[in-house]
């Protein structure tokens, strides 16, 4: 009966062990990594078209972090930020009217938030890289909605290239995914011109597990 009991536990080891997809790299176990450049290298977009012009919305201000097991990105937990009164479109009266009350209203709602639900469909592409599907709470104008972006994570091993861009080991991440305005409360009139309603949001950070 324990060598019964014995093989099982090791089948369950071994099938678990199979089934868990992360980073073949230096570092082992739980690692954190913080998104917060003090240089505003980080970038989140938002992309809309309108019938005179193509709106691009654009925030170097990101916040956040995540952690997981290297072994197994299924274990990410976190969530990133921007304040909503970051984003810039190139034009200012354009920028006033998206902080006001009539639209995203950043004085009662000042941070656009994605918080990290689950991860699946993930495909390693490398030691260092995977691309996977991130379930997450979106919330913005003082709605939550849930969505699912598409993600690409490299990870890089902290040496004398990386120490350039910050300390530590870096975590590099390219997301996509879409909105629908009218899903969140907001009026898709700007400054006279019509918001198409569907928006594409996306977002090309990393992040250091030293700072």
């Amino acid at each position: 009966m324990k060598i019964i009991l014995k093989t099982f536990l090791i089948l369950i080891f071994v099938v678990s062990a199979s089934l868990a997809q992360g980073f073949k790299v230096k570092a082992s176990g739980e690692q954190t990594f913080n998104f917060e450049d003090k240089y505003k290298r980080n970038q989140a977009t938002f992309f809309s078209t309108t019938p005179l012009e193509d709106i691009t919305g654009v925030s170097n201000d990101v916040k956040g972090k995540v952690t997981f097991n290297v072994s197994d990105i299924k274990t990410l937990k976190g969530s990133i930020s921007i304040p909503t009164a970051s984003i810039k479109t190139g034009i200012d009266l354009r920028d006033e009217h998206l902080r006001s009350e009539n639209w995203l209203d950043a004085a009662n709602f000042p941070d656009i938030t994605f918080f990290i639900k689950k991860v699946g469909d993930v495909k390693v592409s490398g030691d260092n890289k995977l691309e996977a599907k991130v379930t997450g709470d979106f919330s913005v104008h003082g709605v939550t909605k849930e969505v699912v972006a598409d993600v690409t994570m490299t990870y890089l091993d902290a040496n004398e290239q990386t120490q350039k861009k910050a300390p530590g080991d870096l975590l590099g991440v390219q997301a996509k995914f879409k909105i629908v305005l009218s899903d969140y409360d907001i009026d898709n009139m700007i400054v006279g011109q019509k918001v198409a309603d569907d928006i594409e949001i996306n977002a090309n950070i990393f992040g250091s597990n030293a700072l």
